[in-house]
């Protein structure tokens, strides 16, 4: 089995998987109350200029402000401007990135309460705001359209040389003249007639934005690209795909018309999976591959596994042997083991959509060769890769170095929650470590005045401790401050959290709360 496309839509959230010879390769969700807002378009309103960055904050009506670098503003700031882009392909796979540095300073270009026509480029992630641009592009079937670059460029995956000089001819014929275009990786064989209808398609969802734009007061949205089914079968329903299996016969009925409608022989591939006592995700083994994705700890099959740690401001990768101990020296157990965590960590950033700085910490290697034997390995392993990415070289300490860029919300921060107990760190104090946290308040409480009753609230784990191997400790407390402790079990309190109440006077009146420790 070649490449194939699943997904799986139900009432709250719609899932795909690419998968490559039964291994998935990318994976998306989209969820129906935390929606992808990339591609969307808006009016936005300018609230604050921030010099200092070069940058700016624009209300486009949603929870929080997005974000734009002065290298985002066009021009000038009235769509249709007109940019000449020295580079004669897209820097992405499909996708226009204009590079334009503008000479002018942000605070001479823009000022606060003035609008904007925008699109997110990049959705929120964590607690940032999303990133918007003024470099608009309406990516079609077979073509990008992007009014603000006077372009035409070929996606550099058609490889072909008298392919790319065809499809450059026949767009320097139909193009809107100041306007620029991409040619799309799908492209390769395509009539004129299919491009002339895409350019048709384009111009006019451009003109009816345009329309909005003059009508609708700031904050507004102007346009809103496709559900995820449908970019999905846009974007990576090429010919190399075998088949798309999807599970929701409505959105089968939907992605069947939009196929036979822009792809007409590929309509054959694409097939409703209706086994009720099945699922899609379960029956081509996704389900156990989200889980991988998910874990801390990613075993190898030959025993070794590798570690993945994400921080604040990098992830980090490690390599270990776990066990798998090798037959010959230990150089030749160490080279096959970094060699097989080259291709699992690469697979494991994709499929995990991890961006930003990565840093892979290999088991040492003493020979060079050894050294170069994995990072080439690594570099053949990320080729397939559509986010732009940079990779260092392997250093002495066995490092490698990794700038990948974010294209959307990682897996983990997409399907998890930082966790209550730890409050995202990864670990807990001990539970002997909250007794003596509990003790030195009560010394504090109990030096301050004589009480008659202390009232101890923790976790039960707790409890089950200072009942059982500290119960001295309270004893002698008791008789040092001369007053009672009660002490009570309260499932409600994670593992750190305690409360002292003071009891003072009659047993049934409280005085006052000492204190509600949490780490």
């Amino acid at each position: 089995m070649g490449v194939e496309i699943a997904i799986n839509v139900t009432r709250e959230e719609t899932r795909v998987a690419v998968l490559d010879n039964k291994v998935v390769t990318e994976l998306y969700v989209d969820r129906a109350k935390k929606k992808d807002f990339v591609g969307d378009i808006y009016t936005g309103k300018v609230v604050k200029v921030l010099p200092g960055m070069q940058a700016a904050f624009v209300d486009i009506g949603l929870d929080r402000a997005a974000f734009m670098h002065v290298s985002d503003l066009s021009v000038g700031t009235e769509p249709g401007d007109t940019l000449i882009d020295s580079e004669e392909d897209e820097k992405g796979p499909d996708m226009p990135r204009p590079r334009r540095q503008t000479a002018r300073p942000i605070e001479q270009l823009l000022e606060e309460g003035q609008e904007l026509l925008v699109q997110i480029s990049k959705g929120p992630i964590g607690t940032k705001g999303p990133r918007v641009t003024t470099y608009v592009s309406l990516p079609g079937r077979f073509l990008v359209f992007m009014p603000n670059v006077d372009h035409i460029g070929v996606s550099r995956r058609i490889a072909d040389d008298e392919e790319r000089s065809r499809l450059k001819e026949i767009m320097k014929r139909i193009r809107t003249p100041g306007f620029g275009y991409i040619v799309r990786t799908v492209c390769e064989g395509v009539a004129e007639e299919d491009l002339s209808s895409d350019v048709k398609f384009l111009s006019a969802l451009w003109e009816d934005v345009i329309k909005k734009y003059d009508r609708e007061p700031a904050p507004a949205l102007l346009h809103t690209d496709l559900s995820l089914t449908l970019r999905v079968v846009r974007d990576l329903f090429t010919k190399k795909v075998d088949r798309l299996l999807i599970d929701s016969k409505p959105d089968f009925d939907e992605v069947k018309d939009f196929v036979r409608r822009y792809l007409p022989e590929q309509a054959s591939r694409v097939h409703h999976y209706d086994k009720k006592d099945e699922g899609l995700f379960d029956y081509l083994g996704i389900e156990l591959e989200i889980a991988r994705g998910l874990s801390r700890k990613v075993w190898l099959k030959s025993g070794g596994h590798i570690v993945i740690d994400h921080t604040e401001a990098m992830t980090v990768v490690d390599v270990n042997t776990g066990r798998f101990v090798g037959k010959r020296d230990q150089e030749e157990t160490i080279l096959k083991n970094n060699l097989e965590a080259a291709g699992e960590i690469a697979y494991q950033i994709r499929l995990r959509g991890i961006g930003g700085l990565i840093i892979i910490d290999f088991i040492d290697m003493e020979r060079e060769r050894n050294r170069d034997k994995v990072y080439r390995a690594f570099v053949e392993a990320m080729a397939s890769d559509k986010a732009q990415t940079r990779i260092s070289r392997i250093s002495d300490l066995g490092l490698i170095e990794i700038s990948r860029e974010r294209v959307r919300e990682d897996l983990l921060r997409t399907l998890s929650d930082v966790c209550n107990d730890c409050e995202g760190r990864g670990y807990t104090k001990s539970a002997m470590t909250v007794i003596y946290d509990i003790f030195r308040e009560i010394r504090r409480v109990g030096s301050a005045r004589g009480q008659q009753r202390l009232v101890i609230g923790a976790n039960p784990r707790v409890v089950e401790l200072l009942f059982d191997a500290e119960h001295v400790g309270i004893e002698q407390l008791e008789q040092q401050y001369h007053c009672q402790i009660v002490i009570k079990a309260d499932p409600l309190l994670n593992l750190e959290q305690y409360d002292i109440m003071v009891v003072g006077g009659s047993l049934d009146r409280a005085e006052a709360r000492a204190a509600s420790r949490s780490a």
